[in-house]
């Protein structure tokens, strides 16, 4: 299209039904705000001071009207309502079956690690026709990820992961921006995802590697800290074991219990005595200000290579995870 677009092209399997919506809103209301508006012309025209036209017995009450302007809006509330919760739903919703990237957004800049090892800054590169499952966090402010020609936008936030996913349609680059204001250089924080075919994608991977995949990156930075000293496989060590730990229940020392998934696992780095799990003293110390985001997320991948909950229709033993211990 030349000149100014009406709106960005469509490069996901979003995309198109996200229009469905913005579009039918945008003529619902434009056809309601006609109509209303048509009416009250004719009405003035009509009924202005000094027209001829009749006043005499004037209409109070109509009810096949009244119920014919409620019942159809009412009608159009919910079919809109129904289309738009049913997107929400998945959008929010990845496949099991999407590639996990790892993303760190930070003053000015966009930070993707692959599961493969491969880091990449205000570049992502995909393959076209796959989920992509983005788990997000920030390193200092709020940032907002957004791709219009995808229609994913997502803030994301210090402390806190955030997740959004696309599957792109179309082999090509597209623009990567930060919506939210983030400070002097907001304006330049962006980037481009770059979606491959299938085959110059896993090219692209080869001729890339990092070496290490990110979890193990994760198994050296947990020996590089010491934390393999104390949390021993078998148990026995002054902190608990790792295996199996992601995705089952914890319980703690002050009797609740939480599930051990990627935010428990970063508190537990960096906030060790929050949640100190049950039979273990809080004497791990916090890595707070030692490590970066990035790495928090290495390790994070390493605790879940190391086992996955049970299979389907198995019993979910408890196992306790790191968390107020080294």
């Amino acid at each position: 299209m030349n000149g100014f677009p009406f709106s960005p092209g469509q490069a996901s399997t979003f995309a198109g039904p996200y229009d469905t919506l913005f579009f039918s809103l945008l003529a619902l209301a434009g056809v309601i705000t006609a109509g209303v508006c048509l009416t009250m012309v004719y009405f003035l025209v009509k009924y202005h001071r000094g027209s001829r036209a009749s006043r005499v017995h004037p209409t109070s009450s109509n009810l096949r009207l009244e119920f014919t302007w409620t019942i159809i809006p009412l009608v159009l509330s919910f079919g809109v309502f129904f289309y738009a919760a049913r997107l929400y739903f998945n959008m929010y919703r990845p496949p099991a079956r999407a590639i996990e990237i790892q993303v760190v957004g930070k003053q000015w800049m966009w930070k993707f690690q692959h599961p493969e090892g491969q880091q990449e800054i205000d570049e992502l590169h995909v393959p076209v026709g796959q989920p992509i499952r983005l788990n997000m966090i920030s390193q200092d402010v709020i940032h907002s990820f957004f791709v219009p020609a995808f229609r994913v936008k997502q803030d994301v936030l210090p402390g806190r992961y955030t997740t959004a996913w696309f599957q792109a349609t179309r082999v090509g680059s597209y623009h990567l921006f930060c919506t939210q204001y983030c400070g002097t250089d907001h304006a330049v924080m962006g980037g481009q995802v770059i979606v491959m075919s299938q085959a110059d994608y896993q090219t692209w991977l080869a001729n890339t590697s990092g070496g290490q995949t990110l979890a193990q990156q994760g198994a050296d930075l947990f020996r590089a800290y010491g934390c393999s000293g104390c949390h021993l496989m078998d148990g026995s060590g002054v902190g608990p074991s790792l295996i199996g730990v992601y995705g089952r229940p914890v319980h703690l020392a002050d009797g609740t219990t939480v599930i051990a998934d990627d935010k428990y696992i970063r508190d537990s780095i960096l906030l060790p005595k929050s949640q100190v799990v049950a039979g273990y003293q809080p004497v791990m110390p916090s890595f707070q200000g030692i490590l970066d985001e990035g790495e928090v997320l290495q390790l994070i991948d390493y605790v879940k290579s190391l086992g996955a909950p049970q299979q389907p229709g198995q019993p979910a033993p408890t196992v306790p995870a790191p968390g107020g211990q080294p």
